[in-house]
């Protein structure tokens, strides 16, 4: 899949002028809810104050009027003491402060439903503003990414193309060890099945001799055989999976590794732990346990060291480990920049695997001095997740 910048950029292009025209109707809706904003507040502050004020008199009303109804009473029921104007007048007064009540309190009963209706309203345009002051943000960081420099996207877009490679080398590399545990297994236990069914053939035979002696030693000799066959099924099936992994942890799994690299290569190998060990995910560990096989790997091809060092600590929620060798060493820089483009799957590869791993790593060599690489990575990282990876 190819990228053409021009292209790119003219689709980048339409996109910017898209987004500038929406950030500023985005900015015109803004303003114009803050106008209407600015005018409910205003409502609302009148309606408030009526409301308190209505509220007030409904309250006098209530309290006359009761005051009236009392007065009332007493002049409708002492006719010695009252005239018929008297009784006439507070009757009136009393009807009187019963109507202003029942206007007031309509009044009232109004202001309240405005008042709520208003600060309802108040409310959503704050919401409004507050919406789309949010969009106009998220706007700005979209057009300033869309307006940065273009060769930052086509890095983009090449670092992606490289992951995809990455991705199918993986799957190559899976590929050819598929093929080396074939060529294992047809070279060592199926050959020495075969040598097996030939011995236990003339065994059979050495039967019919009665040489129980002769017999002994053949069988003796089978056994011998079935144990070198045995040996070599399970360090296949060590190659393909260690069990430990399940069974103990990383750390002892680890700890076995060094212990047989230097009893296979003669090369002093040491394991060191520091914190305290946190069981990670299989997943995981097996990624771990691969990155450290690969480096072992590296440093016996390549840097002939006589003493491999591996370190391994746990700090809060950090899983780190450091390999580092005596060799030969290298230029660092020199040698990336020829994998990326002879498409060596060593160093890149094993970048890819930590990236994946969503961790560091920290490569360091001086030529004659030896190497060292640091690997670091959350203990609670998902791998294989950016690639659809889910293990080894």
């Amino acid at each position: 899949m190819e990228y053409h910048v021009d292209q790119i950029d003219r689709v980048i292009q339409n996109a910017i002028s898209v987004m500038e025209d929406s950030k500023v109707q985005v900015f015109e809706i803004c303003e114009s809810a803050r106008r209407e904003l600015q005018t409910l507040s205003q409502d609302l502050e009148e309606v408030l104050r009526e409301t308190s004020e209505a509220i007030d008199k409904v309250d006098l009303l209530e309290r006359n009027y009761r005051l009236a109804r009392i007065r009332l009473t007493e002049v409708s029921r002492d006719f010695v003491r009252y005239t018929e104007q008297d009784i006439k007048s507070a009757y009136e007064k009393a009807t009187q402060l019963q109507l202003d009540l029942m206007v007031f309190r309509e009044k009232e009963t109004y202001l309240r439903a405005r008042r709520d209706e208003l600060q309802a309203r108040v409310k959503n345009s704050e919401l409004s503003i507050e919406r789309a002051e949010t969009i106009g943000s998220q706007m700005n960081v979209v057009l300033d990414y869309l307006s940065g420099d273009l060769t930052q996207v086509t890095r983009i877009l090449e670092s992606a193309k490289n992951r995809q490679l990455i991705g199918l080398k993986i799957i190559l590399a899976q590929e050819d060890e598929r093929k080396r545990i074939a060529r294992e297994i047809h070279d060592g236990p199926a050959q020495s099945l075969a040598n097996l069914v030939m011995r236990t053939e003339i065994a059979e035979r050495m039967l019919e001799t009665r040489d129980l002696e002769a017999i002994r030693a053949e069988l003796i000799d089978l056994k011998s055989q079935i144990r070198l066959g045995l040996g070599e099924i399970r360090k296949i099936i060590f190659n393909l999976r260690p069990m430990a992994l399940d069974d103990l942890g990383l750390v002892p799994t680890l700890r076995k590794f060094a212990h047989d690299f230097e009893e296979k290569t003669s090369i002093r190998s040491t394991f060191e732990t520091y914190g305290k060990e946190t069981r990670m995910s299989s997943a995981m560990e097996a990624a771990m346990y691969r990155l450290v096989q690969e480096a072992f790997n590296n440093a016996l091809k390549h840097a002939h060291p006589t003493f491999v060092k591996l370190e391994m600590g746990f700090l809060g929620d950090i899983a780190y480990m450091e390999i580092e060798d005596n060799g030969v060493g290298f230029h660092v820089d020199l040698i990336e920049s020829r994998a990326k483009v002879h498409s060596h799957f060593g160093l890149m590869g094993m970048r890819e695997r930590v990236e994946l791993l969503q961790g560091i790593i920290e490569i360091s060599s001086v030529v004659d001095q030896g190497t060292k690489i640091r690997i670091e990575v959350p203990i609670k990282a998902e791998p294989g997740k950016e690639l659809g990876v889910h293990g080894e």
